[in-house]
């Protein structure tokens, strides 16, 4: 008996895991339109004096606290990771404000901001904003209500929003601070205190992996049948006779059931004919295009380098407009590279780097956390597997690796697969049923 076949439409995190862990059960078929796998776990391999580096431009760390089904996934495919941290700086250019959070070295690197009310006064709310933050999340009263009122309701000073949480924000989610208001407040808080934001001295240790986020792709394509992955992108999904038809250049092809695990506007693009529901859900998730470019201008860091952390935000005199402002991932320091020249991705840098220092440049896109979004998951998951269409993505979630992850085992679940820490069992495929392919492979 022949077994039934699965379409998974991007390989990302969530389609190679979910295309991994349906193998053992299924015929599966993953589409990537993108010449390598692994979608924002992408490394680019840098030439440097002291030998090769691989430098990750998309994902790069996790935690084991509030990333479980990853640390899982490495530990089971025996990813080597190290530890790293996520330290945190804040700039204002050209000549403004400089801090990090560090220490008190570095929290008053400029020594000025002993004497600067205003800084003064986004110390004390960063501690009152961990105190309410915590209180009303027990008492569970912080529902209804997006980011931006809360901090008005509360009367947050300016220096307190501008300088720190909308900043830092903006920076975890990549994205503008002017969209960072419209998340809801009690998600905010509750991803805040899941990783120890809302407390000083309780933070997760995070990790990186050696060899950057390409080595657990590759451990994963390793792990498919071959033939499993077709560089092909799908053009188009419809419902032919009965099944699902997959359209490429290369031709069409059908299946039982069909896994999106793309971006929500890209999955309703190709759905032909989408539901009243599939279409509302799917729209209401919108997304951010974010350029990022690998270089080693130090111009885009903190003026003063006893303030370089991993994450540095910085921003020009416009102001927290959302139109200028970029995030600088100091490399050397989260991949723990010890060599002379600094390696630097900016994401929408607000001025251009040095010609001669780019090493790359790529675009990603990421999903815009708003309450329409978070008021659309729930109808998502409520639809999923309906006449055998099912939707993966970091988008599910908090945009964030794990829930990438987290979205690939809820779609095995569904269709009667469990993860094999749990069974015991390495997802390694069946001799598959279909003789042309059998005999396609041994030619």
């Amino acid at each position: 008996m022949s077994r039934q076949r699965i379409a998974i439409i991007g390989a990302g995190i969530s389609g190679l895991a979910t295309a991994w862990l349906l193998q053992t059960r299924f015929e599966v078929r993953l589409f990537e339109k993108e010449a390598v796998p692994g979608g924002h776990a992408h490394t680019v391999s840098v030439p440097d004096p002291g030998g090769p580096l691989a430098i990750d431009t998309g994902f790069v760390v996790y935690n084991e606290c509030n990333y479980p089904l990853l640390t899982r996934l490495f530990a089971h495919l025996e990813v080597p990771t190290q530890c790293t941290d996520m330290s945190f700086a804040y700039s204002l250019q050209p000549g403004g404000i400089e801090y990090a959070g560090t220490d008190l070295n570095t929290l008053f690197a400029q020594r000025r901001n002993l004497m600067r009310p205003r800084f003064l006064r986004m110390i004390t709310d960063i501690l009152r904003f961990n105190r309410l933050g915590r209180r009303l999340l027990a008492q569970d009263s912080v529902s209804g209500i997006t980011l931006g009122q809360f901090l008005y309701r509360h009367r947050f000073s300016a220096g307190f929003t501008d300088d720190y949480l909308l900043p830092m924000a903006a920076a975890i989610w990549s994205c503008p601070t002017t969209t960072m208001g419209a998340f809801p407040a009690r998600g905010f808080l509750e991803f805040f205190r899941n990783h120890g934001l809302l407390d000083i001295d309780r933070r997760p240790q995070w990790r990186t992996v050696v060899g950057g986020s390409r080595s657990y792709v590759n451990r994963l394509v390793e792990r498919l049948q071959p033939g499993t992955i077709r560089h092909q992108g799908v053009t188009a999904v419809q419902r032919v006779a009965g099944r699902w038809q997959t359209s490429t250049d290369a031709g069409n092809e059908h299946f039982d059931a069909v896994v999106f695990a793309c971006h929500a506007d890209d999955a309703l693009s190709l759905l032909t004919h989408p539901t009243p529901e599939q279409a509302a859900a799917l729209s209401a998730c919108r997304f951010q295009d974010n350029r990022a470019i690998l270089h080693t201008d130090a111009r885009l860091m903190p003026r003063s380098k006893r303030v370089w952390s991993s994450w540095n935000y910085l921003t020009c005199r416009q102001g927290v407009d959302g139109q200028r402002v970029s995030v600088s991932y100091y490399m050397n320091r989260l991949h723990r590279l010890d060599r002379p020249r600094d390696y630097i991705v900016s994401l929408n840098p607000w001025r251009e780097p040095h010609p001669a220092s780019v090493l790359g440049e790529f675009r990603w896109r990421h999903p815009i956390m708003d309450s329409a979004a978070i008021a659309a998951q729930s109808r998502i998951a409520a639809m999923q597997g309906l006449d055998g269409v099912y939707l993966a993505g970091a988008w599910t979630g908090y945009g964030f690796h794990e829930d990438g992850m987290r979205s690939a085992v809820a779609v095995a679940r569904h269709l009667g697969v469990t993860p094999p820490w749990e069974s015991g069992q390495e997802p390694v495929p069946e001799r598959a049923a279909d003789p042309i392919t059998e005999a396609a492979r041994a030619a």
